[in-house]
């Protein structure tokens, strides 16, 4: 990994992180559509602006060279309808949670994401992490072993989000394709469950007559969702698997602050004590990055 790539990766990471965050609250304005609908939604208006990123930045033969290699290679083709599917149900319970007052819950999951990321590129990979890293481990840890300790057990939108992501990374990483080239993929097999979506239920008839739904709100759906992700994704190529994971914790943060300050969620005094710890951990990875970056 280069010093260019680093800085690019880390950049990429937190702008997606801010762009996922900015994504649960804009989920709001799309009322009366539910968390399925806008899925679908989502879907529809991605793949087009996928398609646009994937000529605008000249890899259409890449893209079709995947897509033959599906043809060629039956493996291959489940691998990518996996992976789809994976990414698929992440994207409907982001879109789901916002619309039922369980954006907290989901954020909490993201961030044990980043935890259960850094022991897998420990333990899996076999990267070794320094100091510092271990120390933001450590802290997150506390604030997991404090929700584990007075809730007992994580709900299920947790559970989803911290153990449904790693081996959709890990299956990404082992099928070792361009990530905007994969990405495009994803959206394109998950758009046959979409239009049937929009067909089968009522989103069609609840957005008829509605001008700023069709040219303002869903296109704009679209491309925040296309743009998050494919930094996203792009940022998981260029950074060790710790490091993506630690650098993680930064879309969480994100999501408490809109949960409470846009989705009218509120944050008690015991949940405190679990987030105050993950929070000093994403502390720890800015300064292990900007380390990182000065003696590179």
């Amino acid at each position: 990994m280069t010093h260019n790539d680093f800085r690019r990766g880390i950049a990429l990471s937190v702008g997606a992180s801010a762009m996922f965050a900015l994504l649960s609250a804009y989920a709001t304005l799309l009322k009366p559509l539910s968390g399925l609908d806008i899925f679908a939604w989502r879907i529809v208006w991605t793949v087009p602006g996928a398609l646009l990123l994937v000529a605008l930045r000249k890899r259409l033969p890449i893209l079709r060279a995947l897509v033959v290699r599906m043809m060629k290679q039956p493996k291959l083709g489940i691998a990518m309808s996996v992976t789809a599917g994976l990414l698929g149900v992440q994207l409907w319970l982001f879109l789901w949670a916002p619309l039922h007052g369980r954006m907290l819950e989901v954020s909490l999951g993201y961030f044990l994401l980043p935890l259960v990321m850094v022991l897998v590129g420990r333990f899996h990979y076999h990267e070794r992490l320094d100091a510092l890293q271990w120390l933001a481990v450590a802290c997150a840890a506390v604030g997991v072993a404090h929700e584990l300790w007075v809730t007992g057990a994580f709900s299920w939108p947790t559970l989803v989000v911290a153990l449904g992501y790693p081996p959709y990374f890990m299956l990404r990483r082992q099928i070792n394709q361009d990530s905007l080239a994969m990405f495009t993929v994803e959206m394109a097999l998950l758009m046959p469950v979409a239009i049937v979506s929009i067909l089968v239920g009522g989103s069609l008839q609840a957005i008829a007559g509605r001008a700023e739904m069709w040219f303002l709100l869903l296109p704009g759906l679209g491309a925040l969702s296309t743009l998050a992700l494919a930094s996203y994704l792009k940022a998981s190529r260029l950074l060790p698997v710790a490091l993506f994971g630690i650098l993680g914790y930064v879309e969480p943060v994100l999501l408490v602050f809109v949960s409470i300050t846009l989705l009218r969620e509120t944050l008690s005094v015991a949940q405190l004590a679990t987030y105050v710890p993950i929070w000093i951990a994403v502390a720890l990875t800015a300064l292990h990055s900007v380390r990182f970056v000065r003696f590179a």
